[in-house]
């Protein structure tokens, strides 16, 4: 049996008369955690659990390896690592309405393992997941015991593949986002507030919602004055401010303060809006908090069977609650922004089940077998964008020189990573063009609606350079060409069709030679 932790943190002590004094306690300094860390792996509880949780991890994520690509903000970022690779410049030849950190780690993993594959990414996806269930299991043992820490850790890598497999198995931002919340709320429960808040930091850089984690923080901060007195809130907060302050100072000054504001905080609150098809955003809100509740029924009925006492985890309720922030920011409620919910909710169920809401052995059962259901999708999940963004790229890789430019107009940017290409614009989407994307109707659509001065920017990258190919990958949406004037009268100007692969429609540029298709092949693909 795995021993329970000594570290307890004691009441304050009582004064001569009996009653108690509220005497600030000293917050455990970073060696201090370090060496209780080395004491606990002496122990072997860290050197157990670590492993079993690293296997856990890479069987729950063994789907990841299952194809090439799961989503496009991996082919997103992709592209943007290569752009950046090849001498791009972050936020002003290569764009996107997020924080750096993850397209620098893309980069990154890209020049020391190649940019051919993705499973470099995967793997360090993996190491990410690990690392929050690590995290977890140490903020459930310090609250309930050993049990209780690694049954936090194994039941969060369970529940963490409890969505579709293209939100829960890509490496994408909410994945590298997670690890750094955990940190946050872990080193605001040990009181301190300085990597409590660089933590933060890190969680707002890998992703803007991140950042929510601060509400959960702010509030042990404020309990933390509370408890001890305000002398311990005024000298703790000048710490977490600069915290957090100084990596967002130096990552805005390293990106060009003016460029970073833009792309991360000001240039997206078109994206974050109402508008939209609301039938689309409440049936995606409901089918996605439904698919999660599935995969975390086994900790959802002990919660509710508690839900009176809720006083007793505020702290992590207050989380909880902010994460639903994050997922509801911008009203799109895509799947993978469900997984900012899972580390909360984990502890929040552990803390049920300790208190005697439910037995171990049937939380733990329910939540491996969903688990496996949901790893089995993985390996089955429907191929059809994937094959049609292959077809597409092996079209443009075919009909194009390695020296080339292409423009995919469309919201599939893998197509360019998967056809080794150079994109003819900054603009890897028509999103950041039209303000499209899902859920968006036709009138929140359009010339006007896209990024402030988007279309300045993109008629001078056309002027310098007109692709060779040019890839109409819009189908019916509010965004194809017959409803965007600016690239109606591109492409009757200066384009030829040559091809029709599904539903993307292929154009070259007009009087360019070599390799042009046969004109049977206008008949198209299937």
């Amino acid at each position: 049996m795995l021993k329970e932790p000594s570290d307890r943190r004691r009441g304050p002590a009582p004064r001569a008369g009996g009653s108690a004094v509220a005497l600030p306690l000293a917050r455990p300094a970073l060696g201090e955690l370090v060496a209780r860390a080395r004491e606990a792996m002496r122990t072997g509880y860290w050197a157990r659990l670590v492993p079993l949780l690293g296997v856990l991890a890479v069987l729950t994520h063994l789907p990841s390896f299952a194809r090439t690509v799961w989503s496009p903000d991996e082919g997103y970022l992709a592209t943007q690592a290569r752009m950046l690779a090849g001498g791009g410049v972050l936020y002003d030849t290569v764009v996107d309405r997020k924080p750096p950190l993850l397209p620098w780690l893309y980069e990154g993993a890209f020049a020391l393992f190649g940019s051919a594959s993705l499973w470099p990414l995967r793997v360090l996806a993996i190491g990410a997941h690990l690392a929050t269930a690590v995290l977890l299991a140490a903020i459930a043992r310090k609250r309930w015991g050993n049990r209780a820490g690694a049954a936090a850790g194994a039941l969060y890598l369970l529940v963490s593949i409890g969505l579709s497999p293209e939100d829960s198995q890509a490496a994408t931002f909410e994945v590298f986002m997670l690890p750094a919340t955990a940190a946050a709320f872990w080193f605001a429960q040990n009181r301190r507030w300085g990597p409590a808040g660089a933590a933060t930091a890190a969680a707002a850089l890998t992703k803007q919602t991140g950042g929510a984690v601060l509400f959960a923080v702010l509030w042990l901060l404020w309990r933390d004055g509370r408890r001890y007195g305000g002398t311990a809130t005024r000298a703790s907060l000048p710490a977490l401010a600069f915290g957090f302050g100084l990596p967002v100072a130096v990552i805005a000054l390293s990106t060009g303060v003016r460029n970073f504001l833009f792309w991360v905080i000001t240039g997206s609150s078109d994206y974050a809006s109402l508008g939209g098809s609301w039938l689309t955003m409440i049936g995606r809100a409901l089918g996605n908090s439904a698919i999660l509740a599935a995969a975390a029924l086994g900790l959802l009925i002990p919660l509710a069977r508690r839900w009176r006492r809720l006083s007793e985890d505020a702290d992590l309720w207050v989380w909880f609650g902010s994460s639903w922030l994050g997922v509801i920011t911008g009203f799109h409620f895509f799947g993978h922004y469900y997984l900012q919910l899972v580390p909360p909710l984990v502890l929040l169920g552990v803390g049920a089940v300790v208190r005697g809401a439910a037995r171990w052995r049937p939380v733990l059962i329910y939540t491996a077998v969903a688990s496996a259901v949901f790893c089995g999708l993985g390996f089955f999940w429907p191929h059809q964008p994937l094959q049609h963004a292959v077809s597409v790229a092996a079209d443009v890789t075919q009909d194009t020189a390695p020296q080339d430019s292409v423009l995919v107009w469309g919201m599939h940017p893998e197509m360019y990573w998967l056809a080794d290409r150079r994109p003819a614009s900054r603009y890897l989407t028509a999103g950041l063009l039209t303000n499209f994307s899902g859920g968006r109707d036709a009138q929140s659509v359009g010339v006007d609606q896209g990024v402030a001065d988007a279309w300045k920017t993109f008629d001078a990258e056309m002027s310098q350079q007109l692709p060779e190919i040019i890839v109409d990958d819009s189908g019916n949406a509010p965004y194809a060409p017959k409803y965007i004037a600016p690239m109606r009268a591109l492409l009757a100007a200066h384009y030829q069709q040559v091809e029709i692969d599904g539903t993307a429609v292929i154009y070259r540029l007009k009087g360019s030679p070599a390799c042009v298709r046969p004109p049977s092949s206008l008949q198209g693909k299937p």
